[in-house]
Parts: C-alpha cells; sequence; structure tokens
C-alpha cells in the first residue's frame, strides 16, 4: 500500500491479505467529494464476500457511509463513491465504456483476460483536481489470464523491483513525446499476515497438504505451477540445456541432414498465426529447431497478415536456411475451408506461392495425448520432444495452457494456443504408443543432496 508505482500487483501465494488490502486501498481519497473507484471480481457473487469485508471495514472508519445494496457501491460523506464490479463475459468490459475511475482494482487477475484489464486502463483518470490515478490488482497463479500476468508482471522484473514502460505519441503540434508508466509486482505469502496465522494456526498445514501442483501455487506462490495447467510435465530448466536431462529445452544445434523435416501451421489473422520447424531424429524423438510466430507485442494478437505474405515469408526463410532440404507440411484443416471468400482457399494461395500442406488431423484429445506422450520422461530422463531455446513464443505459450472449464479434458480456447495447434498436428502424423513403463517425476525423484543425480 506505500508503493507510488502506477501499476502493482500483490500475488503469488494465498493467505497474504491481498483483498484486505485493496478493499482499504480504495478508501485513500474519499474525501475528494470528485473520487470514484471500483473494485473488480471476475463474476458478481464472487464480489460477495468483498463487499462482506467492505461492510466490516467501512462502516467502522467512516460511520456516515451508506451502502447501496441495489447499485453495489459505496458512498461517502463528501460525495465520493467506491463501486463493485464484474465482467462475467467476453463484452461485459464494453458495459464500462464513457465511465472514469481514479482507483480501479482487480481482486483475483488471472480470472480476467488482458483485453478487459487494458481496457478498464482507459478508463483510469482523474474528474477533478488533487486526485491520484492508479491501478491496483491480486493475484494467485492459474487461471484463464495466468499467462498474460505472468509475462506482464513476473517475468519482466524481479520481484519488488519496480520497471518502467515506454512509449512514443506525437502531441498536438506533432512533435514526438516519450510517456512512462511504472510497474512492480509485490510477492504474496500467508507468512505476511499473522493475524490470520494466529487465528487459525492450521491454515499452514491446510495448504502444505494439497495437491504438488496447487500447494507450490498457493504455499509458495510459484507461478510455474499452478491448479489447471494442462502440461505440467513440461521442463524449462536452464542447467539442462547441454545435457538434455530432465529438460525440454535445448540449445540449438545443427539438424543433419538425413533427419526428417517437417512444417506445421496454424493459421491466424486478427489472432496470431505460427509455422514451427520439427525434424525427427532416428529414434523417432522430435525436435522443435525454428518457428515463425506471427504476433504482435501484445499476446494473443496477430499481424493481420494475408496468407501470401505468410506464404512468401516462410519461402524466404527455407530459401535461405533449408536450402536442398525436403520438407513436408501439415497444417490447419481450417486453411481447405471453401467458405471463406472469393479469393479461394488459403491453401490455394500458398500452393500458388510454392508452399505445399498436407491436412492435419483435428481430433482433439488424441492430439493432446499425444503431446503428453511426447513430453513424458523416461527412465533416463530424456522425453521424446526438444524444443531449441530460440523457439520462445512457444516456450512461453506451452507452458500457460489451461483447461477449459466446460470441456474439461481439453485445453481453454479462448488463450494463447497457437503454437499448441500446430504442435498437435504435427504430432498427430507422427503417432507414438502410450509408453509402458513408468515415466520419471521429477520432482518427486529428486534428492538435491544426490550428487550423482
Amino acid at each position: 500500500m506505500s508503493r507510488n508505482e502506477y501499476e502493482v500487483l500483490y500475488g503469488g501465494a494465498a493467505g497474504g491479505g491481498k483483498s484486505d488490502a485493496i478493499i482499504v486501498e480504495a478508501l485513500r481519497q474519499v474525501d475528494n467529494p470528485n473520487y470514484r473507484a471500483i473494485i473488480f471480481r471476475k463474476t458478481f457473487p464472487q464480489c460477495r464476500e468483498l463487499i462482506i469485508k467492505s461492510m466490516r471495514i467501512y462502516r467502522r472508519a467512516f460511520p456516515d457511509a451508506v451502502y447501496n445494496g441495489s447499485e453495489h457501491f459505496w458512498e461517502f460523506k463528501s460525495g465520493a463513491k467506491i463501486y463493485f464490479g464484474s465482467m462475467p463475459n467476453s463484452t461485459s468490459y464494453l458495459n464500462y465504456q464513457g465511465l472514469s475511475f481514479s482507483f480501479i482494482a482487480f481482486d483475483e487477475l488471472t480470472h480476467f483476460t488482458q483485453e478487459e484489464y487494458e481496457y478498464l486502463i482507459s478508463r483510469n483518470r482523474a474528474d477533478g483536481e488533487g486526485l491520484r490515478v492508479y491501478i491496483r490488482a491480486t493475484a494467485n497463479p492459474g487461471g484463464i489470464g495466468h499467462g498474460w500476468v505472468k509475462e506482464r508482471f513476473i517475468t519482466a522484473s524481479e520481484p519488488n523491483v519496480p520497471y518502467t514502460v515506454k512509449a512514443e505519441i506525437l502531441d498536438k503540434d506533432g512533435n514526438k513525446k516519450t510517456v512512462e508508466r511504472t510497474r512492480v509486482i509485490i510477492p504474496s505469502s500467508v507468512f505476511d499476515n499473522q493475524a490470520l496465522l494466529k487465528n487459525d494456526p492450521n491454515y499452514l498445514a491446510n495448504l502444505a497438504l494439497l495437491p504438488e501442483a496447487k500447494k507450490n501455487a498457493l504455499l509458495y506462490g510459484d507461478w510455474n505451477s499452478y491448479e489447471g495447467q494442462v502440461f505440467t510435465e513440461f521442463r524449462d530448466n536452464p542447467d539442462g540445456y547441454d545435457t538434455r536431462i530432465y529438460t525440454h529445452v535445448i540449445n540449438p544445434f545443427r539438424i543433419p541432414s538425413s533427419w526428417k523435416r517437417y512444417r506445421a501451421f496454424d493459421f491466424g489473422y486478427s489472432r496470431p498465426f505460427t509455422v514451427q520447424w520439427w525434424a525427427i531424429d532416428y529414434d523417432g524423438r522430435a525436435y522443435l529447431y525454428r518457428e515463425l510466430y506471427g504476433c504482435t507485442d501484445t499476446p494473443n494478437t496477430g499481424l493481420r497478415w494475408e496468407p501470401r505474405k505468410i506464404a512468401k515469408k516462410i519461402r524466404e526463410i527455407e530459401d535461405e536456411c533449408e536450402k536442398g532440404s525436403r520438407i513436408t507440411g501439415i497444417a490447419d484443416p481450417a486453411i481447405w475451408d471453401e467458405s471463406r471468400g472469393k479469393d479461394g482457399t488459403i491453401i490455394s494461395m500458398f500452393e500458388e506461392e510454392g508452399i505445399f500442406f498436407e491436412k492435419g488431423k483435428h481430433d482433439r484429445l488424441s492430439g493432446k495425448m499425444q503431446c503428453h506422450y511426447r513430453f513424458a520422461f523416461d527412465k533416463t530422463g530424456k522425453p521424446m520432444a526438444y524444443v531449441f531455446n530460440t523457439c520462445k513464443p512457444f516456450i512461453r505459450t506451452i507452458q500457460n495452457l489451461v483447461y477449459d472449464e466446460v470441456n474439461t479434458e481439453d485445453v481453454n480456447t479462448n488463450i494463447e494456443d497457437h503454437d499448441y495447434d500446430a504442435m498437435r498436428y504435427f504430432f498427430m502424423s507422427n503417432p507414438l504408443s502410450e509408453k509402458k513403463e513408468k515415466a520419471v517425476n521429477v520432482f518427486n525423484d529428486f534428492d538435491p543432496l544426490d550428487i550423482e543425480w
């Protein structure tokens, strides 16, 4: 609460008093009659806990404050208001168009999409003099927004170390001007909340006895391990880059000319497209050694390249880097769809540019299981799929995939799943059988004192 950065995320482990912090922070400027604040949860039923907390705190601190139960806001003696809001569906954020709030808070930010969060930033402004304008949020690892929250706050800087994002704009006279905002992540820990541990000494044991992924996330605030993560077996271990033991991410090497090569493709226009180049060695082990990811600086936002432009870029890359290699293309079956318009199918546009594909198999659950088979470690600590550490979009997005809340066996398709889809088409064209021998559980079998391991 003492931070002065524009965006602050208090997040990680459970039990750190995160919700209490934003409830109290919203009170900071209630003496100003122009002050408007809003605190979000994804759905209104989830807001009820926040409202109950506010009734316990606000009425004691400001006896004259009145809660409007039908409109869900507190009004203070000065005329200041604190609202509770929700965005239950993909277009709910448009309900806040034209409104403005000096203080905006998101409780459980990973339940929201990046589009929702960034749109509300555009509503963050002052409606009078003397108002501080800023954003606060809390989060635990996991949820549909895990990937973008991790990218925006966790991987961008060290904990407690603020960083600055800059942009150039043109003023009214056409002159360039640099604007900037600061962000920071403050780690949350149950040990920060001594009152909770005093009131409920067993809460620590509750967290410790959770399943492994949930325990790592909620007790230790581990953003690489969380409930709902699809490929929990995927490991990006920098210490293993050269040994290829207990890691999927390795240093690049020259692919032997005798290995079979493949090009996997998933089309996107407003969403990213991806082109992956894979090789298979003599043991059937796959290597992702190059990718072209059509994404802007904003995750899950496409470059809006026409199919012919993508095809020409593929041709340029292969003419330069794949001289003499025979490459088999596997692509999203949707590019054969004949209902896409008068210019013909997407596949026909590619073929006119000399880029050819075979139709990939779209069986989602079988394709997902092929990914699990490939990522599983054998008894020697090796998987059946490796990724060069230069393929950064793939590494980022595969780790952030979560399960769909309705189709609970399938990947949530509302997040950045384009690399996953291309990989799935490729793996289905080179299927494996499930391993008979038990795969190694990296964490449970790891003894930190075992130097030989």
